[in-house]
């Protein structure tokens, strides 16, 4: 089973399969030789991007893709990121020039290529100034070393923010987001793909399964699947806590609508990231051939309107279930923002 590459990545003209390769799991959870047989297995089904980060694996992750793409580097739109921490030293983080230049050339040595097709800010950076990093990025397009950059669960504002810094500054704006979306996290619907559609910004959404949460395995009164993930997030997993209980609720409904539709959970799930008008490219991550067989076949699915409002129904559009679930804890939440800090006054 293949897919073609038929969307446009916002307003970049690239064009991108449905599907992106995402190998969070390749030299953590998956052996070497395994991954690499993903990765080409992915890339003979039509799959152009694949994306990664210097943090997967300390690194790792980048040198297994760098072999397995020998031979075959000019047909593949390579996406990676910098931001998080690598090694011991708490300077070598972050969304500063100083560690922007260090970091993207780490992972063009690692990635064995002379440039990047998409480099993204992992994450916001709320030590450094939002246009110190778009001024970095913008060099590097003018280097040759990218060729264009994006974000990573930024929050709306900033998103707007950064388009206009560019457009003041003369510089070149982001041209994607990357974030969580999926059945059981639809709070992107509500602010960041409005923004999204408005800018002309491609949307790379991960976590179609929501960690798992809609694979199949979640069910209302049915034991408790395991995690490799488990320990990433304490209690994410865990169906016997309260505040998990709405959300295994919604993955039972949700499954139960798939069997109704002749379709499996996955089926549902996938479809309906891809049937998004703002989502460019969906981000999976098998851990398997299987796996990859299932997300090809799932990519194939599509859901009429009556399907569509049922979903609605389990889960209202713009709702997540735990706030972690966004891929972020955001730092206006945190006691001391709400309560602690006020200023004070005569």
């Amino acid at each position: 089973m293949t897919v073609k590459a038929n969307r446009v990545l916002g307003r970049t003209g690239v064009l991108v399969a449905p599907l992106t390769l995402g190998t969070m799991n390749f030299g953590r959870w998956q052996e070497e030789a395994e991954s690499i047989r993903i990765i080409q297995a992915a890339l003979d089904a039509g799959i152009t991007t694949v994306d990664t980060a210097d943090v997967y694996a300390h690194g790792a992750s980048e040198e297994i893709l760098a072999r397995a793409l020998r031979g075959r580097r000019d047909d593949v739109f390579l996406a990676t990121k910098f931001h998080g921490q690598i090694g011991d030293n708490p300077q070598h983080a972050g969304n500063s020039r100083r560690w922007i230049v260090r970091a993207v050339e780490d992972s063009l040595r690692r990635l064995d290529t002379d440039h990047i097709d998409l480099y993204q800010a992992h994450r916001p950076d709320p030590h450094t100034d939002l246009l110190e990093t778009l001024r970095t990025l913008n060099d590097l397009i003018q280097q040759g070393k990218i060729r264009y950059y994006g974000t990573s669960v930024f929050p709306a504002y900033q998103l707007v923010e950064a388009q206009w810094l560019a457009d003041r500054h003369g510089l070149v704006a982001p041209h994607t987001e990357q974030l969580p979306y999926s059945l059981l996290v639809r709070s992107a619907e509500r602010e960041v793909f409005p923004v999204a559609r408005t800018y002309g910004v491609g949307v790379l959404s991960y976590g179609p399964l929501a960690a798992g949460w809609l694979s199949g395995r979640y069910r209302v009164g049915g034991e408790q699947p395991e995690s490799a993930r488990a320990d990433l997030i304490p209690g994410r997993f865990d169906i016997g806590l309260e505040r998990n209980q709405r959300k295994l609720a919604a993955a039972d409904a949700l499954a139960r609508l798939a069997e109704e539709n002749g379709l499996t959970l996955v089926d549902l799930a996938l479809a309906f990231t891809l049937n998004h008008p703002a989502v460019s490219s969906v981000i999976i991550g098998p851990r398997t051939l299987d796996h990859l067989e299932g997300y090809l076949k799932a990519a194939t699915v599509e859901l009429d309107p009556r399907l569509l409002d049922r979903i609605d129904e389990i889960v209202a559009p713009g709702t997540h279930f735990v706030e972690r679930d966004t891929g972020r804890d955001l730092p206006s939440l945190t006691p001391a923002a709400l309560r602690r800090n006020h200023p004070t006054t005569n």
